[in-house]
């Protein structure tokens, strides 16, 4: 269990119910408008914010529940504390790491399947798009997936890494960002041994380099002004990127064409711990944002680990380019540190819980010390609120 008092958790519940006004409207501000998003409309640009694992274990399930007076499942007041933030920009990605179940079937780990509510409290946030992408994709095979996006479309919100026909896999996820088109791209590194569907080999993305560039040159071709990939890698409970990881990341971001990057920004998750943020050749690389929800979690030694329920938003503000043919340039980059308190139930800006007096500050500042430890900071990027 998190190693932290029940007089922090009543604060953070305190803070929490305040909070879950602003849920109704996406758009409203949580104190002064970020300079991010000011900035952006001035110029015609956009903000992007990203979030990292929604992955409903048995207790998050049952939380749900409970918050839904036993009628249902209501995963709305979850996210309360994170849809200020989601719900002002101009685009929010997030990462549905599990697949949907069906009548009550309902399950936690290691095989999930979540109850479909989840996507109307994804709606309801202010997220427009998620990465499915993940080594759970296939836990209940194709027709999990088939659920899942089935769902996901029922709710509005797009999503991208997997599919249920050929064609949807054929076809590249692009969204609007006020005046941008922005492909998304997501591809995991396995599905725990689970085999791909007889006869749909498309049915989730797995990292393929060539794949992933190929991909990404497919979306600029199409038209796309932004290429967003999505990254499901690294090892598990590790603060540090792992080797692979920093591999891939070298090797994507420094791919161009025409003397343009073929992919603008990459967001990682997976490894349950918040990682580094890095520019590399010029592009923004978000190793890893942690998990956004979930339960308790322990580490690979069976021991609860904290961390497991700690991460980060990334908040990236794009700009036009000068000229035809340009790239639009990532002109503030911004992190918010995160926590998902077990006890309450909620996602937690550990900013905003600070200036209203929780004992968090520990906490922020480990995710802050672990996030700049590739050296972001002297490139620019700042913690954010």
């Amino acid at each position: 269990m998190i190693a932290r008092s029940r007089q922090v958790a009543l604060a953070l519940t305190a803070l929490l119910a305040a909070g879950a006004a602003c849920q109704a409207d996406r758009h409203e501000s949580p104190g002064r408008p970020a300079p991010s998003a000011a900035d952006a409309r001035e110029s015609r640009g956009f903000t992007l914010v990203a979030s990292g694992d929604v992955l409903p274990h048995t207790s998050i399930i049952d939380r749900a529940r409970f918050d839904a007076d036993g009628t249902g499942y209501d995963f709305r007041p979850m996210f309360a504390g994170a849809a200020p933030v989601v719900g002002r920009a101009d685009l929010a990605l997030c990462h549905m790491e599990t697949v949907y179940g069906a009548n009550g079937d309902y399950t936690g780990y290691p095989a999930f399947k979540s109850p479909p509510e989840i996507a109307a409290a994804l709606a309801a946030t202010g997220y427009d798009g998620c990465s499915t992408a993940s080594n759970h994709s296939l836990d209940d095979g194709a027709a999990g997936i088939q659920r899942t996006l089935d769902a996901l479309d029922r709710a509005g919100v797009r999503h991208a890494g997997s599919a249920r026909t050929e064609e949807e896999a054929r076809t590249v996820t692009v969204l609007r960002a006020g005046e941008a088109r922005v492909a998304h791209l997501a591809y995991t590194y396995d599905t725990n041994g689970y085999p791909l569907p007889a006869g749909q080999p498309w049915a989730v993305n797995l990292i393929d380099e060539n794949r992933i560039l190929a991909d990404a040159r497919a979306a600029r071709r199409a038209g796309a002004d932004v290429v967003v990939v999505s990254v499901h890698w690294g090892t598990e409970w590790q603060d540090t990127p792992d080797d692979r990881q920093v591999t891939l990341a070298r090797s994507l971001t420094a791919a161009r064409t025409g003397g343009r990057p073929d992919i603008d920004l990459i967001l990682g998750t997976h490894a349950h711990v918040p990682q580094a943020y890095e520019k590399v050749n010029g592009t923004w690389v978000v190793y890893g944002m942690g998990d956004q929800i979930a339960g308790q979690m322990s580490n690979h030694t069976g021991t609860p680990d904290p961390r497991g329920n700690q991460s980060t938003i990334g908040r990236f503000t794009f700009a036009p380019p000068a000229g035809p043919g340009g790239r639009w340039e990532v002109t503030r980059a911004e992190f918010l540190p995160q926590l998902f308190d077990i006890d309450a139930g909620r996602v937690v800006n550990l900013n905003r819980a600070l200036k209203d007096g929780a004992d968090v500050l520990g906490v922020r500042d480990r995710i802050r010390e672990v996030v700049l430890s590739r050296g972001a900071g002297k490139d620019g990027l700042v913690m954010g609120e």
